[in-house]
Order: structure tokens, then sequence, then C-alpha cells
């Protein structure tokens, strides 16, 4: 008897609201800043699985859908967040603790949150804060967080479509007005707040000062990775110890992956109608629509019309 496998799954998005949020994920009031569309919070969306949350279906088939390489990060815990942002203003800046730095802070059953950014669109001039200025000392920049001046200290740097970020846990960041991005983090939502541009402090949008202080790493280095121009085939993007993103450009002939066991495949088209093929089933994503391959699926293959992208995150072996 052949074994049963687990389907390809798509989830709902979350939207969420934020006051730096556009119109481009979703027109409303407040503006939506936020689309969750990979955490273990999502519903499924159609198949035996529909109606129940990520972190249900993972509660019931571990193995088969994280694989072997997400148990030494977070056990039977699904460990990415993957979100898409639309920034219509700065962000705070902010900084995540690491996975350490998150217990001690936080509690246990606390991740930390190292993340990378694949910008999907951005206007000209476009800038992000991505760590702090070379040469200033940790003492100068407690100072900052702690009197208003950490702008004095932060590296500010222009971004172009195509362009990628990874962010260790601990860099001071953040995304400046007219990026449309990819965000793949570790499972963790923790953020603490440096600066808000002197918006008003509210009971949700409050400054983490103390913490601030104690989780940012002042030699915190950003990995910047410049725009791979579009060319038929596979492309490595940013790796971490927690995540792997890669880029599929697709132009009529198929390209194939496999996921060997060891992670589930997560596919986002990002450009393009692109269709996700296994032994046992096809689905067709749209523009930002997504999926996750169980890991237990092994080889898939994406393809396209005369073009099409995809991007697609796992954890690595």
């Amino acid at each position: 008897m052949l074994k049963r496998m687990l389907p390809l799954l798509k989830l709902t998005p979350e939207f969420h609201a934020r006051v730096w949020g556009g119109t481009q994920l979703k027109k409303s009031d407040p503006p939506t800043g936020e689309a969750w569309i990979v955490h273990e919070s999502n519903f499924v969306d159609g198949g035996e699985f529909d109606g129940l949350r990520l972190a249900e279906v993972v509660a019931r088939h571990p193995e088969a859908l994280l694989g072997s390489a997400p148990y030494a990060q977070t056990g039977d815990r699904f460990p990415l967040l993957i979100k898409l942002l639309d920034c219509a203003d700065w962000l705070s800046v902010q900084v995540h603790p690491d996975d350490a730095l998150a217990v001690e802070l936080e509690g246990p059953g606390h991740f930390g949150k190292t993340e990378a950014w694949y910008f999907l669109n951005a206007e000209p001039e476009a800038r992000v804060i991505s760590g702090v200025a070379p040469g200033v000392s940790p003492e100068l920049v407690a100072q900052a967080i702690r009197e208003g001046g950490i702008l004095d200290v932060c590296h500010f740097e222009n971004v172009v479509k195509g362009d990628s970020i990874m962010m260790p846990a601990r860099t001071m960041h953040a995304l400046g007005p007219g990026l449309f991005l990819y965000e793949v983090q570790q499972t963790s939502d923790i953020t603490y707040r440096v600066w808000d541009w002197d918006r008003p402090l509210t009971a949700g949008r409050s400054l983490h000062i103390e913490q601030s202080v104690t989780s940012t790493d002042p030699a915190g280095i950003a990995e910047t990775h410049s725009a791979v121009p579009y060319a038929y085939g596979y492309h490595d993007i940013l790796s971490s110890a927690y995540f792997h993103l890669a880029r599929y450009d697709l132009a009529g002939e198929p390209l194939f992956g496999d996921t060997r066991g060891e992670s589930f495949h997560i596919v986002t088209a990002i450009d393009g109608a692109v269709s996700v093929t296994t032994d046992h089933a096809q689905a067709t994503l749209g523009q930002y629509e997504t999926l996750i391959i169980p890991a237990e699926t092994h080889a898939y293959h994406l393809q396209a019309g005369k073009k099409g992208e995809a991007l697609v995150a796992r954890v690595p072996a």
C-alpha cells in the first residue's frame, strides 16, 4: 500500500494594521502594514486540513511536515514567520534579541529574531537603517538610546528592487518609506522600539529603552546583497543558521527542487503565475500567493509561462 502523503498547504494571510502601513496589501483605515503569510497561527485554506491552524497540522504530523532540520531549533514548533510589508512611512528604529536574550528578557519558550528582507519594490531613494555607524562605542549607543539621539549613530543605506539584507538578531534597524518587501524570520515577533519618530506613545506602541540597550550589539553587521539580474535558473539569495532563501527565475521550462526530507519548502510567487507540481499534487499560485511543501514530499518542480519568479524559503540542514 502506498503511503498517504501530506498535501500542499495554502494558508490564509493575516493582515495587521500599522501606523506606517500603505494600501498595497489591503485598503483599510488604519492602514495595513503587514500580511503574515506563513505563521503557526495561520489557518489552512482548503483541502483535508481546511480551517485548522498550521500549528495544529504540525502537532498531528510533525516529522512529515517539518522534516529533520527544524527540530534542533524549535522542537515541534513551526520555526519560521514570513511576512509581506508595505511601508508608507518609517517603521520604528528597533532591535530584536537573540535566542539567549529572548529567554533572559521574556522567559522560557521565547526565541530570538534573526530576519532577512527581499525588496519586491523600492521607490527612488528609498532607505533603511542597517546597524550602527562604524566606530561608535557601546557607551555612545547606550547614551543615544536613552537620550533620544539615536539617528546620530545609525547607518543609513539606499536599497533598490531585488536587493536583500540579512539582519542578525541584536542589530539595530528600521525600514523606510516607499518599500514593499518579503520578510523571513525566526518564529518570533519580539520587537524592542528604540525610537518611534516622535509618534504619540500608546499602550501598543511604547518604547523599550533598557531592553534596547541590553539587546543592541553596536558591532552588529547587516549583510546586504545586491539585486541579481533576471536569468533563467536557480539563485541562492541568502542564508543563516535559521533559514535559507532562494529565487527561481522561470521561463517556460520547469525547474526542480527537493526537500530531501530535511525541511519543508515555502514557495511564494513574486512575479507571474507559478505552478507547483509533485508526484501526488499540483497547485498554481498567483502573485504573492504562498504554499508549503511538506518535508516528506521530496521532489517537486516549479513552472511558469513566458516568465515567472518565485522565492523559496527553508530551514538549512
